[in-house]
């Protein structure tokens, strides 16, 4: 007994409508690629979803590449049954043309972060895994990088912080030498500014002048006169004892 003929028109369940969207696109999928291999020809199949899901094939390498392809062979055939183009109708190309690269890159971009890889072949896999592998290596050169000059950054600042700290070191110890040669010169009751070679000019001994010679000549005494042996029991001085 044979499957009767299904009527053509929205199914209300939703979840039968979902199964039958699901088993449907897998058997379109199939006969496009099916198509592709028996004939030859370059197929390519878009599906949205009631969702708004993208699900596509195309037997060649990139769907951009034939969706241009697509757009060439009709806008020569608009152009050829229509010569006299306005403006207009140039802008609406432009927008197409602008539309068809933004859902190629916006399905470049659901591959990249691993959405929707069922429908691509082993070959598309593997230019995606070498994209991949490329886009880590370059991140990871550039973290590498990064790193390394915030290293030699830190490194520059450890130095400076060495250099300040030695200098500030030195500074201390000469502060100490100081105090300890003033804590020294008090304790002697010594001026600390006051020079060694100052400080022997406060103690000079007196100086006497050789050349004076005090002696007694018995001779002059003898030959004194009386008179000065009378002045002398009146109590004045002889005058060799000035």
């Amino acid at each position: 007994m044979g499957r009767g003929r299904v009527e053509l028109k929205r199914i209300e369940n939703k979840i039968n409508r979902q199964v039958t969207f699901a088993k449907r696109r897998t058997g379109l999928l199939k006969k496009a690629y099916e198509l592709s291999v028996l004939c030859d020809a370059e197929v390519a199949l878009i599906i949205f979803s009631n969702r708004g899901k993208l699900y596509e094939f195309c037997s060649s390498p990139s769907m951009a590449r034939t969706l241009e392809k697509y757009q060439r062979c009709s806008y020569a055939t608009l152009e050829a049954s229509q010569p006299a183009k306005d403006t207009q109708q140039s802008s609406y190309q432009d927008y197409l043309k602008l539309k068809a690269k933004v859902e190629a890159l916006q399905h470049t971009q659901r591959n990249l972060l691993g959405e929707e890889l069922e429908h691509l072949g082993a070959k598309e896999l593997d230019q995606l895994e070498h994209q991949l592998d490329q886009s880590l290596k370059q991140i990871r050169s550039t973290k590498t990088q990064f790193l390394l000059d915030q290293l030699s950054d830190l490194q520059k600042k450890e130095d400076l912080l060495l250099e300040t700290n030695k200098a500030l070191r030195i500074k201390l110890e000469e502060g100490k030498a100081v105090l300890q040669s003033t804590w020294e010169a008090r304790e002697k009751n010594v001026p600390y500014s006051c020079h060694p070679a100052q400080q022997e000019e406060f103690f000079q001994p007196l100086r006497c002048d050789s050349t004076l010679h005090i002696c007694y000549n018995p001779s002059v005494t003898n030959q004194a006169n009386p008179a000065t042996s009378a002045e002398n029991a009146n109590g004045i001085i002889p005058g060799w004892m000035l």
